[in-house]
């Protein structure tokens, strides 16, 4: 993450050094066309290869692509064209790289330990955005672009062993397969231990699965509607489902089941739209509009720059509590009050009246925001199957990094028209309908993490 914070500060460095403001700011946006085209078959593809092979291949290419560019930066003056294709690549693997990524933690780690690695993952986050940003500048000033693209390589490629270090163990859910079917009065499910990729095994479990009656639901879950329990990445599912989402016919098949799998699922679904929306009220006032904000009650650039710290402290407090709690009891509850409240804060901070007013405001937006993501983001991990978890981050990360950005232009159009205010509230609706959305579903609702 520190190196890609170094390689975007070079690579905006280099633009705007190699051409003018709009041809910069085009070459700055190459890299979101083919995530945002190529995110969902990434996903077919961490899950058809596995993460650990996915995340060690993207990332040497990634470090591949950034070294070279540095050496022909070093040697030769290429122009636009070498960024716009460095940036094409870069946002080519990417498309690969973060699905994968999504999916890796339920491979290292145990259920319960899952909300925790996503408060690490916050507080790695937050590192690299104090950490990154500065680096970057520094080997511009000492260097220029090329210096900087030489170290944000370097930095890449020191993850490169790490990642071959780490050790993975199978997917935590093929170790039982279901012999329970779609529960209509709280139903019983029974499993049968097999070995990870057995096809033998797994055939006898589909004929054991038979003769107890399994039903295929299609969707990989097995619920028991009279429990009121939420099914998780470690409940028994149908065998053939999972065997479908293991190993599909086809790219496009594979695509499909995934969709389907979340469309039917009582929890994702309405997860994914939480964040979905979130994401759309939350990125254009916290980029576009906070710089607008600042600038429009005289705050500078130095102002702008203490709020962004007060919303990084309350996003780092965040994480470390869940860093060190490892779990929050009702979870689903959680997320919907935060992200409520969290909707609040951001209507309210384009009517605060003073500088630490904003700031304040700016930390509280922080904390919820930051603690309904971590509560997201864990009940997002708990409760795929993990044969879908590549799909599934893609997909979220589709609407974040694909979609979301979208509303940056728009904010800043609204600002124009209508100002701050009634954008921020704007905003904050949409953000509060996400925990609306949350504690309408009783699933959702009612889902917990692991303990």
């Amino acid at each position: 993450m520190v190196g890609d914070s170094v390689y975007y500060i070079a690579l905006s460095w280099a633009a705007v050094q190699a051409g003018t403001p709009a041809q910069a700011g085009l070459v700055m946006s190459v890299s979101a066309v083919p995530r945002a085209l190529l995110m969902l078959g990434g996903g077919v593809v961490a899950d058809r290869l596995g993460p650990r092979r996915v995340v060690i291949g993207s990332d040497v290419a990634r470090c591949a692509a950034v070294s070279a560019v540095a050496a022909l930066l070093f040697l030769a003056d290429p122009g636009l064209w070498a960024l716009a294709l460095l940036a094409l690549v870069f946002g080519t693997v990417d498309a690969v790289f973060m699905p994968a990524v999504g999916a890796l933690p339920a491979r290292v780690t145990t259920r319960d330990q899952l909300a925790r690695v996503q408060g690490m993952r916050g507080l790695a986050i937050r590192f690299a955005s104090v950490v990154g940003a500065p680096l970057g500048g520094l080997g511009v000033a000492l260097g220029g672009a090329a210096a900087a693209f030489g170290l944000a390589g370097l930095l890449i490629a020191v993850s490169v062993p790490l990642l071959v270090s780490v050790r993975v163990r199978e997917l935590p859910g093929d170790d039982v397969i279901a012999g329970g079917g779609e529960g209509r009065g709280g139903g019983r499910s029974e499993g049968l231990t097999v070995e990870a990729g057995s096809a033998a095994r797994e055939e006898h479990a589909d004929r054991v699965a038979e003769e107890r009656g399994a039903a295929d639901t299609g969707s990989g879950r097995s619920v028991g509607r009279g429990a009121g329990r939420v099914p998780g990445a470690g409940d028994v599912v149908g065998t053939r489902s999972r065997r479908a989402g293991r190993r599909g016919e086809s790219g496009p098949g594979d695509l499909v089941a995934g969709l389907r799998y979340i469309w039917r699922h009582p929890v994702l679904a309405p997860l994914l739209f939480a964040i979905a929306v979130g994401d759309l009220g939350f990125v254009g006032p916290l980029n576009v509009g906070l710089t607008l904000l600042a600038d429009e009650r005289g705050w500078g650039a130095s102002g702008m720059g203490a709020v962004l710290a007060g919303f990084g402290v309350g996003a780092g407090g965040a994480s470390l509590l869940l860093t060190v709690r490892g779990r929050l009891p009702r979870a689903g509850l959680v997320a919907a009050y935060t992200i409520l409240a969290g909707s609040v804060a951001i209507g309210a901070l384009a009517f605060v009246p003073t500088l630490l007013a904003a700031v304040g405001t700016a930390l509280l937006v922080g904390l919820l925001a930051g603690l309904s993501g971590a509560m997201c983001g864990a009940l997002l991990q708990t409760q795929v199957d993990p044969v879908y978890l590549g799909r599934v981050t893609a997909v979220a990360g589709l609407v974040s990094l694909g979609i979301a950005p979208l509303s940056m232009p728009v904010s800043a159009a609204a600002i124009g028209a209508w100002g701050t205010g009634p954008v921020f509230v704007v905003s904050a609706v949409v953000c509060g309908l996400g925990g609306v959305v949350a504690l309408g579903v009783r699933d959702l609702r009612r889902a917990e993490l692991p303990r």
